[in-house]
């Protein structure tokens, strides 16, 4: 099969601009320079945390579910299998898949609505891709010349531009990573290769959980109830467990090869041959297909309103909002019990900001460690 999206990719003479890097580094005899970003980026001490934050469940529960961590080598693995696929860069592609995550503070989704309603009071916001981008380009001190990973362009325009839009009215500090151009097709696939990568393993860890039936899933989840019944008639006599497995199998081959091939339709169909017409183009070209898009939608809304809400996460999501609030307004109330050297952070960021990034850095584990130590304290202000 030709492949349309070649001159497409992170490789050619357009995309020289994003391999350069804030502070000058030596080429490397045998490793590209996305290939040593991604290894910065495995060996960055916020990677390694993410072993300890919450995708859906908390570790606590179940060492078999889920850890953020494990989620985005998910991620990577398909990323990199669909960039081989359209002949992009799989390098750049598998190292945005493995730093998409890394700005998520502890209990997942939980921790970051909370974090970003403390914030809020002080007139600022939490978005874990920004937030991400801060971890890479200042938190981390790896080298002795400078702070941050010092990561190639490329890499950092991805870490801000894979899910979302920012616009340079809004934050003229992005200015430099092309906000009014789409992103390259290596960034573009992320968001995607996260949903497949999500939609597949939450099924999974929910029925695990015991808070999703297989029955149940079959009958609402149409792209999965098809995938069950190929099978089915495969396997006869197969456990149903064991059928269950190989269809959510099934299903992550089914949305890939999906986005795959409508990815490569929407190409050819725009006449896009380089990087730059890509980066012209109005609308994001990495898509799924109109079915798969619409039986994507139905079961991203089925895993909303039977496991995402259901009454033991939402005991869970409390908690966790009611940990981070109340450390959030203990350190804001008694900044001096931040650990030693916050002090110059606090006078160039703010206090909140500060206080956020401190938070946002902690695993579960910590910071229900953190928690237990200022309900002992008297200092702290009960709402």
């Amino acid at each position: 099969m030709t492949n349309l999206s070649s001159a497409c990719a992170v490789n050619d003479v357009a995309g020289d601009v994003l391999l350069t890097r804030a502070y000058p580094a030596p080429s490397h005899p045998y490793r590209t320079p996305f290939q040593r970003d991604r290894e910065r980026i495995v060996q960055a001490r916020a990677f390694r945390r993410l072993a300890g934050k919450t995708q859906v469940f908390t570790s606590r529960a179940s060492d078999h579910f889920r850890s953020r961590l494990t989620h985005t080598i998910e991620v990577a693995q398909i990323a990199r299998a669909v960039a081989c696929a359209l002949g992009l860069n799989e390098d750049l592609a598998e190292t945005l898949a493995l730093v998409h995550d890394i700005g998520h503070p502890p209990f997942g989704h939980a921790g970051e609505r909370a974090l970003d309603r403390c914030l809020q009071k002080h007139g600022r916001r939490f978005d874990h891709n920004l937030h991400a981008l801060r971890i890479t380009e200042h938190f981390e001190q790896r080298y002795a010349a400078h702070r941050g990973l010092n990561l190639t362009l490329g890499v950092r325009e991805g870490i801000v531009k894979h899910s979302k839009d920012y616009s340079a009215e809004q934050y003229p500090e992005l200015a430099c990573y092309f906000l009014d151009q789409a992103p390259p097709l290596e960034a573009q696939i992320i968001d995607l290769a996260d949903e497949i990568a999500y939609l597949t393993a939450d099924l999974d860890d929910g029925v695990e959980s015991g808070l999703l039936e297989i029955s149940h899933v079959r009958t609402n989840v149409e792209i999965l109830a098809r995938c069950f019944q190929i099978v089915e008639r495969d396997h006869i006599g197969l456990a149903e467990k064991f059928l269950f497995h190989e269809a959510l199998q099934l299903m992550q081959n089914t949305l890939t090869n999906d986005l795959i091939a409508n990815t490569r339709a929407n190409l050819s169909a725009a006449k896009l041959t380089s990087l730059s017409a890509v980066r012209a183009h109005k609308a994001r070209v990495a898509t799924f297909s109109a079915l798969v898009e619409s039986e994507r939608l139905q079961e991203k809304r089925y895993l909303y309103d039977t496991l995402y809400t259901c009454e033991a996460l939402e005991i869970e999501h409390a908690k966790a909002e009611e940990v981070v609030t109340a450390l959030f307004e203990f350190w804001m109330e008694n900044p001096e019990e931040l650990p030693e050297g916050y002090g110059e952070e606090v006078k160039a960021e703010g206090l909140a900001r500060v206080v956020a990034d401190y938070i946002a850095g902690m695993t579960d584990a910590y910071i229900l460690l953190q928690y237990a130590h200022i309900k002992r304290n008297p200092r702290l202000v009960r709402r």
